[in-house]
């Protein structure tokens, strides 16, 4: 049995919030439809405090902003690009498209199709989050997609840049300054000013995610994501420095962001706990992070390394880090999480900024049924059929009379009727008169 050191708050305050926030963005949302534009601009003046003549970023503007820009940020910037198309092109190339002959003449095949447009939502509300830029337009880009409108929203009421310049690189076919529930509203069901797309991509806050959760259907989304969360799991090897020190990298992300660690130490256990205590007061973003550990953090210890992995797979948290003797164990014994992190020389920080696996990962549970963004989310797997082989075409349709009829459906029945006809010259009672 797993004993808990530190409990987070009761799920029910956490229904109860998001009750709030479905409320606000149905409202939001039905107000776009109705308005377009002009409820797009109250809403940016509303929670953004911006209102320019165009969201949308003009050539000259975006060149002008990415001018100014440190040519190392640029260049920082274009490594990690690099890293995460060179990523995205060998899963599109592990994508095979095929045709294979299963009777004579009857060729069945399989293809991908890229979206024709795709929305790229990257956040900002708190931080430039160039990173986001990164996973959403340069995967899209790999997997062939035409259109990307990306948006994100101003901090403060200023330009962020650096994130500009990344959403640039990476290669917007379409930039705007806008954020929030508008802006996913506006690429989902279009404005005057702005085309919908098919798909939107990306993190967001409560207010963003529920909004994807809301539109899902009318458009595609890339999966149903929240606040970022952090699962460590230690032995006593660990280091409680290192495990406080990771659990707060994530924390910082909002004051909803759930830290929790699992070990097998009761020693690690207490000690980190008291790291996290020593090392909050001194940090910059302690505003995020101290609630976040507060009312979300979790701590339990297990009694073998068997128990660490069958409660971790419990929680299908979206960054699982392994800060074990053996981490590699955990890619045999979970399977409900969106990555992974293996061992000390790895921190989910360098996941969600410079190794170039996706950062757009599964969170609230949605790891037990999907994984994360990645090239295939843009593309259109399709099927098609053909069948040129007569003696095919007859013993085919002769089922399809029979299979079909078995569940009552005669349309169905009669063109595989017909087929077998054409084929073989049987008989179509049903057509005498």
């Amino acid at each position: 049995m797993a004993e808990i050191l530190k409990h987070a708050v009761p799920k029910a305050e956490v229904a109860a919030s998001l009750g709030q926030v479905r409320e606000t963005v149905t409202d939001v949302i039905a107000d776009i439809r109705e308005r377009g534009d002009a409820a797009v601009r109250e809403y940016s003046e509303k929670f953004d405090r911006w209102s320019p003549d165009s969201f949308r970023l003009s050539t000259e503007e975006v060149e002008k902003i990415v001018a100014s820009v440190p040519q190392q940020v640029i260049d920082d910037i274009t490594f990690v690009q690099r890293q995460v198309r060179d990523f995205a092109r060998h899963q599109l190339d592990s994508m095979g498209e095929f045709e294979v002959e299963t009777l004579p003449g009857v060729r069945l095949g399989q293809k991908h199709i890229p979206v024709q447009a795709a929305g790229a939502y990257i956040p900002g509300g708190r931080y430039p989050l160039t990173a986001s830029a990164h996973m959403t337009i340069v995967t899209a880009k790999v997997a062939g997609v035409e259109r990307v409108v990306a948006c994100t929203p101003p901090i403060h009421g200023e330009i962020p840049a650096a994130t500009v310049a990344a959403m640039h690189l990476a290669g917007a076919d379409e930039i705007w300054l806008l954020g929030g529930v508008q802006a996913v509203a506006a690429m989902a069901v279009g404005t005057a000013t702005m085309e919908p797309v098919n798909l939107i991509a990306g993190p967001g806050n409560a207010y963003v995610a529920e909004a994807k959760r809301q539109l899902f259907g009318e458009i595609g989304i890339d999966l149903f994501a929240g606040p970022t969360e952090i699962l460590v799991l230690a032995d006593d090897r660990a280091d409680p420095f290192v495990c406080a020190v990771d659990l707060l990298s994530q924390a910082e992300h909002g004051p909803d962001s759930p830290a929790v660690l699992i070990t097998t130490s009761r020693e690690v256990a207490e000690r980190t706990i008291a790291e996290v205590e020593r090392l909050l007061p001194g940090m910059p973003t302690r505003d995020y992070a101290e609630p976040a550990w507060r009312n979300h953090g979790q701590v339990h210890v297990v009694g073998s390394i068997d128990e660490l992995y069958e409660l971790a797979d419990t929680f299908a948290f979206e960054h699982v880090e392994v800060l074990t003797a053996d981490p590699r164990l955990a890619l045999e014994r979970m399977t409900q999480y969106g990555a992974l992190f293996l061992g000390e020389g790895t921190c989910v920080s360098f996941g969600d900024k410079v190794i170039g696996t996706n950062h757009v990962l599964p969170t609230r549970g949605a790891a037990r049924y999907t994984g994360g963004l990645w090239v295939g989310k843009y593309l259109k797997t399709v099927t098609y059929q053909e069948v040129t082989d007569t003696a095919s075409q007859a013993l085919l349709g002769r089922l399809c009379g029979r299979a079909s009829r078995v569940e009552l459906f005669e349309g169905h029945a009669r063109s595989g009727d017909v087929r077998a006809a054409r084929a073989a010259g049987d008989a179509l009672p049903w057509n005498e008169a």
